[in-house]
């Protein structure tokens, strides 16, 4: 009688080694690799919890209706993998800076990939809706040398916390997005509103978890940036309301302490009557760095 491809029989003391036995012939060395170190780690953690069948199944079903609950617009896995904080620690290890440029962040679910083109200045909230606030900043390479051209995809919630995609047929197509490009000092600028913070989609079973668990779904007021240039490592990244609720508690875990940005409000009747908003308005800036193609 043979075992596993090491000839061993399964038992509890050596399940790991003797499944992981069976991938010893897998040709890409690295699905080898992936493969071999998953069946170890998901062996420890049953052991080390002692899993009941009940718990298994009842698992089980969970990962089934994960599964069932994701559609053409709606990913329940990754949301999954984002309340588990595993989304941000691929990001974080896919894109180490060094502290030389702008930290990543998650993308999130609600990027539209083609955003409307905007002009320099262009107010994004087409809807009139919510507290004033111009944004700017400028893009630069690692040595702080301005990138003119540079791409400035941005898009957020309205003040009632939602995504145009979510709020179709009340939300204008294109509400609070726009992709922007910097001029030759690499600066970049718009109209908007202030975001307000957001509840993940709760009502599948990964909100079912994190009621389980005591977890609320919520995420701080934020924007979602993604700046691009020739020759530069595009970043995927967020800026954070120093103001909002759940800085400390995001529910993707998506928050650095070097995203978060006061936004001050300005009163200035001059100031607002040149830049095209109402008197008072909030004022952001978010600078940008990006490192290089080649940096190691």
């Amino acid at each position: 009688m043979t075992g596993g491809a090491s000839g061993e029989l399964f038992s509890e003391e050596r399940s790991a080694e003797v499944v992981a036995a069976s991938f010893a012939h897998t040709p890409d060395p690295r699905l080898r690799q992936v493969v071999t170190s998953l069946v170890r780690h998901l062996h420890a953690f049953v052991k080390d919890v002692e899993l009941t069948e009940e718990e298994w199944a009842v698992g089980i079903d969970f990962l089934t209706r994960t599964g069932q609950t994701s559609s053409d617009t709606r990913q329940e896995f990754i949301l999954l993998s984002d309340v588990l904080g595993v989304s941000m620690l691929v990001e974080t290890i896919n894109h180490r800076t060094g502290g030389t440029s702008t930290e990543s962040t998650v993308l999130g679910p609600f990027h539209v990939v083609d955003s409307p083109p905007r002009q320099l200045g262009d107010d994004i909230a087409l809807d009139g809706k919510g507290t004033p606030c111009l944004v700017s900043g400028r893009v630069t390479g690692p040595d702080g040398e301005p990138l003119a051209g540079a791409t400035v995809d941005v898009w957020q919630t309205n003040e009632d916390g939602f995504y145009d995609v979510q709020q179709p047929g009340i939300q204008p197509p294109g509400n609070l997005r726009g992709l922007f490009t910097t001029d030759d000092a690499g600066r970049f600028w718009f109209r908007s509103v202030v975001p307000r913070f957001y509840p993940i989609p709760d009502d599948g079973p990964v909100g079912q978890l994190l009621a389980a668990t005591g977890r609320h779904p919520n995420r701080p007021a934020h924007l979602h940036f993604i700046a691009a240039a020739p020759g530069h490592r595009p970043v995927t990244t967020h800026v954070f309301v120093a103001d909002s609720p759940y800085l400390d508690s995001d529910a993707v875990f998506g928050v650095k302490e070097s995203l978060v940005r006061e936004v001050p409000e300005v009163d200035d009747p001059a100031r607002a009557a040149e830049v095209g908003l109402a008197n008072p308005f909030r004022a952001l800036t978010f600078d940008l760095s990006l490192l290089r193609e080649d940096h190691p």
